[in-house]
């Protein structure tokens, strides 16, 4: 077994001398006949395997992205990790609605019968109070309002909207437990005022995605949220998406 595992390693040419050789614009091609190949799934090897790119969540991406700007891979993170975070007690929230693209596709991860609460808290008229720690300006993302995300999330009886500023729009919700959440708040105190509210109340084993982290525009994101964890036992993840992901321990 070790020997027909050595001559198949030899078999295989070195990606890297063959791409020193090869020009740019031959190199997907080649890629593609020669590491590639005849795998299971090889159209979605881009050039790692890519499971955003399976046609059903293309075309699930299709219909949300006219009202989202998270992209394709970031909204692949979230369905994955709010699939994993169902086992969880809790309900799921998402703080940053913007347009309702992603809610809707946590909306329907969640399910027609779903039997958890589905909390979306926005402002639903853009931002207010940009510190000097944002790249905002007053008035970002002010190409929302209620109704239209109603239109475009639904109005299903397990979705809860709350309209208004975080943290107030948390009162009277104390009581609340979470198995998810997914923070796209762009700035320092309302990522910190939410996570603040959720972190306690969010399940052993839940997930927080946090969609500003790694992002320039956003360096508030990523200083709020190494605060926050800083005395707290989980560490978060960085992804090459740009997001952060917590799990809780």
């Amino acid at each position: 077994m070790a020997l027909a595992t050595s001559q198949r390693k030899s078999a295989t040419p070195h990606v890297a001398t063959i791409r020193s050789l090869v020009p740019p614009f031959l190199w997907n091609q080649l890629y593609r006949r020669l590491i590639v190949g005849k795998i299971a799934d090889a159209e979605r090897y881009q050039p790692l395997y890519s499971p955003w790119l399976a046609p059903e969540f293309v075309a699930a991406y299709g219909a949300i992205s006219p009202f989202t700007m998270v992209s394709i891979e970031r909204c692949w993170t979230l369905s994955q990790m709010l699939a994993q975070a169902l086992n969880v007690k809790g309900d799921v929230l998402e703080a940053g609605v913007f347009q309702g693209g992603t809610a809707r596709l946590l909306k329907d991860r969640m399910g027609p019968n779903a039997d958890k609460r589905l909390l979306l808290f926005d402002s639903f008229e853009g931002m207010r109070e940009v510190s000097r720690a944002d790249r905002h300006q007053e008035g970002d993302f002010a190409e929302t309002s209620l109704d239209r995300v109603k239109d475009v999330v639904g109005r299903e009886p397990f979705v809860d909207y709350h309209q208004g500023w975080i943290p107030q729009t948390f009162e009277g919700l104390e009581s609340r437990v979470f198995c998810f959440a997914h923070i796209d708040l762009d700035l320092y105190r309302s990522i910190l005022d939410c996570l603040e509210f959720v972190y306690p109340r969010l399940s052993p084993g839940g997930i927080i995605v946090l969609d500003d982290y790694g992002f320039p525009s956003c360096p508030g994101a990523r200083q709020a949220v190494e605060e926050f964890f800083e005395a707290r036992p989980e560490r978060p993840l960085a992804l090459m998406t740009g997001q952060a992901l917590v799990v809780k321990l």
